[in-house]
């Protein structure tokens, strides 16, 4: 079933736009200065699309003074969700950090007002070329989603974060910069995807493309004299901040990436060069020579001088005495011949009119969450905060039943209306699709996320599944206003909190593990939970993993019922390996050729319907609650692995979005997570761990693990194993001080490509044969990279195991390093165990193994 329009115009009936802000508090309500701010963005007719690769890739203070000093419509098109990229705040990453870094850039826009787009490209990691990157992305299929932005929006200017040309950058930058040049043309160009152009929706050919030049990668010294200037730092007294606060307020939004900036309050000089203007414009710097006032479209001077008036006869203290003024801008608005801006500036009426009257509008539900075709109880509200006369005369609930009020909500004079409610109970449609990211619901390809409904493309997200729509007279005028269902409660220490109503299955099934280790020295059958929680109540009914060829499971199936919805369940299966085939004896295969991994999915039955996906949840405080639906599969991975003893204690100390510890539980290590506690308690302390291990960016992040340095080194020293995963070394996060027991220096070196050649430069090392025989077939299968941050200069009493190198560069030995320290050993490692193995990826785990083993073979110190 598709979902409402987001935006819905008929005719002599006003109509604001579908509030989605419901999902991350209350529907605003602007003050006397922003609704002075809004007033004046009534004047402007322009458009600016900012296009970058990646959700931290824009130019926030030049957002945020498009927006707020320029007052025009401005918007941001990320090609990517940054799902290929790191998490700093937690575990998740691949679509679980695409959400995450979503929201993430819908809070940013909701501080600096612009708009947010995406294409379907998936962020598939780190890139060295634009030629890779094209090519993984699908070169046409981006281009079209990009094109497809550019021709709703109609920017009449684009500008991009980086260069089309190469540069010492990710190739996704580059991309993201060529994509947009392109676009500047094919947009325009009628024949190219023309099944785009429907629904009001035409070609447009943007005045001009801009290269927004970053000063962060300017090399030292470099002249930029010879760029057009734009100083984007000036104060704005309406909003009572610097564009440059402003925008630091919006980068700091980026938590996941540790993007959080101070607040800058002087002039910001931004610096552009023009790519190319539409055929016969004339070339000019930035903005010159385009017309952003109504003058630009003809018959509007009624328009203009109305405009001007609500702008000059504003009341601060009583913003409900320009709601006559507003609906005579919009009645002239009809007038109009460009049915874009026309549409535009009415949705900006509209909302003004709702604000100067005060008018507080909300739906909300009894529940967070709902099955399809099931009862859910929802409460209209509305509130008028001003003397103008409201009367509201009915509401449309979400399973299309017309309720009619015809009630006036101003209160008496001298004294403070009361809030409307009105409660029903709905019957949802049995049709709503269960809530779900709308690229995330079909299987994606290598590059792209598969988007079945071409009308989502460019969508940040989705369109919410339910809307309560209200009918006002406002001043004995027509109104209507449509408001998202959300979940309201109250927190007892954040106070009131919203979230997103969600569509969930009659039952969510949740393997406990998404990957299960099946080490060949562990011959016993491992225990397979699985989590089955009701979507509304007396839900019953079977659970059946499906084994793949190769593996058994026991019991075949297991019943389930659970009374009351929400309510949970928890079912056991034991997976094992099948016994072997007659003629096949156990482990003929040898230790690194074990049989290829398999899925096994986990399906309930109830009655004839089958549900084989899990909710998922992510809540971080910064974002609204995110909800998904995961695949309900288990990877089974067989693998040959020894670690040196029948039980190494590893300590491990976290980095952040770390799940390496769980990995390492699940093939058998005995894993102790360390605090600062454990390490103030010295080297004697640590003695009884095998090996200690530090996460990805720990030193980063720890400022009290770099001064635990010497207490690391004494461990060594004494004959421990100290395992490093990768550290950052930059200009913003200077890593200074020392890791090993020798210096050494991270680079920004890394290799990008998954199924580069590995090769070994001395066979007999300890880390490539103790306690497991390490070969070429050790590195098949890895994932999205062979590494990154390796090491760049190293004492020599460092030894190197291996090189490796994309196409066409130099080999690099900086991926591992091995080094003795008295008793024991240290390594540093680039690396990217932290995720090949939570991701099962069996060599992964025999080297890490060998890693963790220091050289010895066997444990037990």
């Amino acid at each position: 079933m598709r979902k409402p329009s987001l935006l819905v115009l008929s005719l002599g009936v006003l109509v604001t736009a579908v509030s989605s802000a419901n999902a991350a508090g209350p529907p605003p309500q602007p003050n006397a200065a922003q609704i002075r701010q809004r007033l004046g963005k009534l004047g402007v007719v322009g458009s600016v699309l900012y296009v970058a690769a990646h959700p931290d890739d824009e130019n926030t203070g030049l957002l945020a003074y498009l927006a707020n000093g320029a007052l025009l419509r401005t918007g941001y098109l990320s090609i990517t969700r940054g799902d290929g990229g790191q998490n700093l705040i937690g575990s998740e990453q691949g679509p679980e950090l695409g959400l995450i870094r979503t929201q993430e850039l819908l809070a940013a826009r909701r501080i600096d007002g612009a708009q947010q787009f995406f294409t379907r490209a998936r962020d598939f990691g780190f890139s060295k070329s634009p030629e890779e990157t094209l090519k993984i992305w699908d070169h046409d299929g981006v281009l079209s989603d990009v094109v497809a932005v550019i021709r709703r929006f109609r920017p009449d200017v684009i500008i991009t974060r980086f260069s089309p040309e190469p540069a010492d950058t990710h190739g996704h930058h580059t991309a993201s910069a060529r994509l947009a040049m392109e676009a500047f043309r094919a947009a325009a160009d009628p024949a190219y995807h023309p099944e785009q152009l429907a629904n009001g929706v035409t070609a447009w050919q943007a005045r001009r493309i801009l290269w927004n030049r970053s000063t962060f990668l300017a090399k030292p010294g470099e002249d930029l004299s010879h760029y057009d200037k734009l100083d984007a730092g000036g104060f704005n007294p309406l909003l009572g901040a610097s564009y440059g606060e402003i925008a630091a307020d919006s980068r700091s939004m980026h938590k996941s990436q540790g993007f959080g900036v101070a607040r800058g309050r002087g002039p910001v000089t931004e610096y552009f060069s023009t790519l190319a203007d539409a055929p016969g414009g004339k070339a000019a710097p930035i903005f010159q020579g385009i017309d952003f006032t109504w003058n630009r479209l003809p018959g509007t001077a009624a328009l203009r001088s109305a405009v001007e008036a609500a702008n000059r006869d504003f009341a601060d203290a009583a913003p409900y005495r320009s709601i006559p003024q507003l609906f005579a801008i919009d009645a002239a608005l009809d007038g109009v011949g460009d049915a874009h801006w026309r549409a535009v500036k009415k949705n900006e009426v509209h909302e003004l009119i709702a604000a100067c009257a005060g008018l507080f509008v909300d739906a909300t539900a009894g529940d967070y969450r709902a099955v399809a075709g099931s009862e859910l109880e929802v409460t209209a509200t509305a509130v008028d905060r001003s003397p103008v006369a409201v009367t509201l005369k009915s509401i449309r609930f979400p399973d299309d039943s017309l309720v009619t009020v015809d009630r006036p909500l101003a209160a008496p004079a001298g004294t403070v209306a009361a809030p409307l409610d009105t409660r029903r109970k709905v019957m949802l449609p049995a049709t709503l699709p269960s809530t779900t990211p709308y690229w995330l619901s079909a299987p994606p390809e290598a590059g792209v996320y598969a988007v079945p409904d071409p009308r989502d493309v460019g969508r940040p997200e989705d369109e919410p599944p339910l809307q309560v729509t209200m009918t006002f007279t406002v001043d004995g005028r027509p109104l209507v206003i449509s408001r998202a269902v959300s979940f309201k409660w109250t927190d007892p220490v954040a106070g009131e909190r919203y979230r997103p109503f969600e569509v969930t299955p009659l039952v969510s099934v949740t393997p406990e593990s998404k990957v299960m280790m099946f080490p060949d020295r562990q011959k016993q059958a491992k225990a397979l939970v699985v989590r089955l929680v009701a979507g509304g109540p007396n839900v019953k009914g079977v659970v059946t993993p499906e084994a793949p060829e190769g593996w058994a499971v026991e019991p075949a199936s297991a019943p389930f019922e659970i009374a009351a919805k929400g309510g949970e369940s928890e079912v056991t299966f034991n997976v094992r390996r099948a016994p072997a085939k007659r003629g096949q004896k156990p482990g003929q295969e040898g230790p690194a050729l074990a049989p290829a991994p398999a899925t096994l999915r986990v399906v309930a039955h109830v009655g004839q319907a089958q549900f084989s996906r899990g909710v998922v949840h992510i809540e971080h405080a910064h974002i609204p609650v995110q909800t998904w639906l995961a695949d309900a599969d288990v990877r089974l991975v067989p693998l040959a692995l020894e670690t040196g003893g029948t039980s190494v204690k590893i300590g491990y100390i976290p980095g952040p979005g770390d799940d390496v510890a769980a990995s390492l539980r699940r093939v058998g290590y005995d894993v102790t997570l360390l605090n600062d506690e454990a390490l103030r308690a010295g080297p004697a302390a640590l003695a009884r761990f095998d090996a200690i291990v530090t996460g990805v960016r720990a030193f980063n992040a720890d400022e009290r693990l770099r001064a635990a340095h010497a207490t690391l080194m004494k461990y060594v020293e004494n004959g421990g194993t100290l395992v490093v995963q990768y550290n950052t070394n930059s200009r913003l996060g200077p890593l200074t001080a020392p890791i090993g027991p020798y210096p050494f220096e991270i680079s920004h070196d890394r290799v990008t490509d998954e199924t580069a050649p590995v090769n070994f430069t001395d066979l007999k090392h300890p880390a490539l044969n103790t306690p497991n025989k390490i070969t070429g077939l050790d590195f098949d299968g890895w994932i999205q990279e062979r590494g990154l941050y390796f090491a760049g200069k190293w004492d020599p009493k460092y030894q190197t195991v291996f090189t490796m190198h994309d196409f066409g560069e130099k080999p690099l030995a900086g991926s591992l390093l091995w080094a003795r320290h008295g008793k024991g050993t240290f390594v540093y490692t680039g690396l990217s165990f932290f995720r090949e193995l939570p991701a099962g990826v069996p060599g992964a785990y025999r080297l890490f193994a060998n890693l963790l083993a220091g050289g010895r073979a066997s444990h037990g110190r």
